[in-house]
């Protein structure tokens, strides 16, 4: 509010940075479109593979588990390719258990789908519970994972006694964003914790100023405001399941006529 009691003009928005790689399609480019403004993505963390080499430091044999664990399209990818490249075939009795249906549908593309090897939630590690209970007591679980874990699905296998192992085979890492130093955009958009890491590792004297940060997910909010940092937009919300729909609900204020 100002002295006066009028409610504070937002700033107008002319740029937009998404921290994600540049899609073929998006409604994003509608936004773009929509309100005459410049949106780039930049890609602020990137995956890359645990070599071979590196992997059998690890003493993990993956044909010794009888029940794998994906948490995502990327442990997928990188668990096939290192049991290729180890000359390994999975055994046709082994079951796969996957956090959503998406991951589910994408592991087709390497394994003959067997409806009784394959389980799948909704998203969380919760869904999978009770398929999970059912072979707590017989399978060696493996979950594939990244450098950073998977601590919601580590805690839960932990804490209800399960036989099973983490498996790092591949890497999410800070990008190299020094040629963005003379660069600014009105708003900057995270959708992970590690893209604020990214954004402070790459410019360490990082000040918000009028700099809006816009946000998706409760971690990712987290991680901003443990930064003294001010979140100006988030998703999701109830009645905002998206980040653009947030987007364009703070330029519908910022950029309106007088």
């Amino acid at each position: 509010m100002g002295s006066n009691g009028q409610v504070k003009k937002l700033k107008k928005v002319e740029s937009i940075l998404i921290s994600q790689p540049k899609p073929t399609r998006s409604p994003y480019f509608d936004l773009a479109k929509k309100y005459g403004i410049k949106i780039d993505f930049r890609q602020f963390i990137h995956v890359e593979p645990v070599e071979l080499k590196e992997f059998r430091k690890s003493k993990i044999q993956p044909e010794e588990y009888s029940a794998i664990i994906f948490t995502s399209r990327q442990s997928i990818n990188h668990f096939f390719r290192l049991t290729n490249a180890m000359r390994i075939k999975m055994s046709q009795d082994t079951r796969y258990f996957c956090m959503s249906k998406a991951i589910a549908d994408y592991l087709q593309k390497f394994i003959v789908y067997r409806k009784r090897k394959v389980f799948y939630g909704k998203r969380k590690i919760e869904d999978l519970e009770p398929s999970l209970m059912k072979y707590k007591e017989t399978e060696r679980f493996l979950m594939p994972c990244s450098n950073l874990g998977k601590k919601d699905v580590s805690n839960f296998l932990t804490e209800k006694g399960f036989n099973w192992q983490e498996a790092m085979m591949y890497k999410t890492l800070c990008s190299d964003l020094s040629d963005l130093s003379d660069v600014t955009y009105d708003v900057l958009v995270f959708f992970s914790p590690l893209g604020i890491d990214s954004l402070y590792e790459n410019f360490p004297d990082f000040k918000q100023n009028e700099t809006r940060i816009a946000v998706f997910g409760n971690s990712t909010k987290k991680a901003v405001l443990d930064r003294n940092l001010t979140v100006n937009i988030a998703a999701p919300m109830p009645d905002v399941p998206s980040m653009t729909m947030a987007l364009e609900n703070y330029l519908l204020d910022s950029n309106k006529d007088d």
